[in-house]
């Protein structure tokens, strides 16, 4: 019964370490997209942090079970309660800051567009700094994110040529590409490609992005609000698909957790040579009733 318990620990330890695997995988998917798409380096660690500290506390366990050491058993059950509360707070951390904005649906264009005062809370606060989005601009641009928009098509003779407005406006550009690769609509600008516009004579700027925006290709929209819009609407995506596979291993781990602290249990009573069972009360003597 004892060799019973431990195999039930070890085994619920394994199954623990593999689903740390899916959450440490969405760490990494979040950092190669903080390398090369959102430029926000600080959102992948705790889930990173999360998913080795699961991993070790699961080989802890297993290596309690399989040696019958009692110590590392307690210390796995202790360990994983707390590394349950970090993921419950970090799924509800995540809703929580990603909860507001949304993309603007424009006539007659396919693409959404972003608004900077859609978005609130702290991580709004924390992609504006100054400070802060000095660097995010600057991995823009270093990324090139707006030198993947341009498009060629061929003219009726053949010839490569610039793509036409009509068919730049039927495309479905991502958040930051709408963001800080273009002037907003309401600008009114005049479409020359992609990444270079004109303003209009005579039209009215409302949108100080309006007059943010520049032909210079290392400028574009960058300093825009539009385009810190477009990381903060880019940001709420990746991480809605990461809490996503949080949500499904976090009722995984509970199950499995609920399950190794009951193998802990019929282990210790198998030391301990208790019974099984609920002890029954039986009475020393039958009840005598006076008349």
């Amino acid at each position: 019964m004892m060799r019973g318990s431990n195999s039930l620990i070890g085994a619920v330890n394994l199954i623990t370490f593999l689903v740390s695997i899916p959450i440490l995988g969405g760490g990494i998917w979040l950092a190669s997209r903080a390398n090369s798409t959102d430029c926000i380096r600080f959102l992948q660690w705790p889930i990173i942090i999360i998913a080795l500290a699961i991993m070790l506390v699961s080989l802890a366990g297993f290596s309690g079970a399989c040696y019958r050491v009692s110590w590392l058993l307690r210390l796995y059950l202790f360990a994983m309660f707390f590394v349950v509360l970090a993921l419950i707070f970090f799924i509800v951390f995540a809703y929580a800051v990603t909860d507001r904005g949304h993309g603007e649906v424009v006539m007659n264009r396919a693409f959404l567009e972003y608004q900077l005062q859609d978005y609130s809370g702290w991580l709004k606060d924390r992609v504006s700094d100054p400070g802060y989005w000095g660097k995010i601009s600057a991995c823009l641009r270093d990324g090139k994110v707006c030198k993947g928009m341009r498009r060629f098509v061929r003219d009726q003779i053949g010839i490569l040529v610039q793509e036409p407005a009509n068919v730049f406006y039927r495309r479905d550009l991502s958040p930051i590409q709408s963001g800080c690769c273009k002037p907003p609509t309401s600008c009114g600008y005049t479409y020359i490609n992609e990444t270079l516009w004109t303003a209009t004579p005579g039209t009215v700027v409302i949108d100080q992005d309006c007059t943010r925006w520049s032909n210079n290709q290392q400028e574009l929209c960058y300093e825009c609000d539009s385009c810190k819009a477009g990381v903060l609407a880019s940001i709420k995506h990746s991480w809605r698909k990461v809490s996503v596979i949080n949500i499904v291993v976090l009722i995984i781990l509970v199950i499995v957790y609920v399950a190794g602290c009951a193998a802990y249990r019929n282990a210790k009573r198998i030391d301990n040579d208790e019974p099984f069972g609920m002890p029954r009360m039986t009475k020393a003597q039958p009840s005598r009733f006076q008349f």
